[in-house]
């Protein structure tokens, strides 16, 4: 028998954290998920992907129920095939945010991930996918990439690095997008307000969990605000040094299954 466990909710980021570096997920990951889910736990997923991008991997993962996706912009439930909530960036304030940040940087490389359940990813000439994965549609030009209503963009620069990119995007950003920073060629800009915490704080409400009785896994700065909003934060040991300093507790790396480290612990 399963003992109990003072968590009723897992959310678990995707990227460095659950899946492995070739996006595979481990038989004793999902075999520590099944077990909490047995004792009566919840696992929800909680990613940057948006979520044409994650159907497959709630498949793999035997999802039928809800997932956040697109940094939070939108609840996804995986056994209607549609989007319970979700909410769009203002393509002209997009256009606006990038104008602004290379005039301070020079030029950037841009991305959009477009809204609804079967939105594609677009990207500009010049752009590299982080995840050469995940299928993307390249446009001939950047005009090309606000042509339906978009959940985000993903930013890349040619020298900057990653932490400069968003920090730079932050101070001259302000109230026109959220900056996130979500693994590595990764700065995004999102709807203003929304993080992963207002994604999974909807999605708890749905299912009538709470925080107070929700454990948080993940491994990059965008995973902050989930870690507020649980009551245990967990980064893992390839995790960004702002996520470890901020977490309640490090396991080990995506590749030597950390998320199932700490669940056999909990349900044992």
């Amino acid at each position: 028998m399963v003992a109990p466990s003072p968590y009723s909710l897992i959310a678990t980021d995707l990227d460095g954290t659950l899946l492995r570096g070739d996006d595979t997920l481990s038989e004793r990951s999902l075999a520590a998920l099944a077990r909490a889910g047995r004792a009566g736990a919840r696992h929800l997923v909680v990613t940057g992907r948006p979520a044409p991008r994650v159907r497959p991997l709630l498949d793999d993962l035997g999802c039928t129920g809800l997932a956040v996706c697109g940094q939070g912009a939108q609840v996804y439930d995986a056994g209607a095939d549609r989007l319970l909530w979700s909410v769009t960036l203002d393509r002209e304030l997009a256009e606006t945010a990038l104008g602004k940040i290379e005039a301070e940087v020079g030029q950037v490389y841009a991305a959009v991930d477009q809204d609804g359940v079967d939105g594609l990813t677009l990207i500009e000439p010049g752009y590299l996918m982080p995840h050469p994965t995940l299928p993307a549609l390249r446009v001939s030009r950047r005009e090309d990439l606000w042509c339906t209503p978009i959940s985000k963009v993903l930013l890349r620069h040619h020298t900057l690095s990653d932490d400069e990119l968003a920090a730079t995007a932050r101070s001259v950003v302000g109230s026109l997008a959220t900056v996130t920073m979500s693994g590595p060629g990764t700065v995004e800009l999102q709807p203003c307000g929304v993080t992963k915490a207002t994604g999974l704080a909807l999605a708890a409400d749905h299912l009538g969990l709470s925080s107070g009785h929700a454990i948080a896994f993940g491994d990059m700065p965008n995973d902050i605000p989930m870690f507020e909003w649980a009551a245990h934060g967990v980064a893992m040991a390839n995790a960004h040094p702002e996520l470890k300093a901020l977490a309640d507790e490090i396991t080990t790396s995506n590749e030597d299954d950390g998320i199932a480290v700490v669940l056999e612990r909990l349900f044992d």
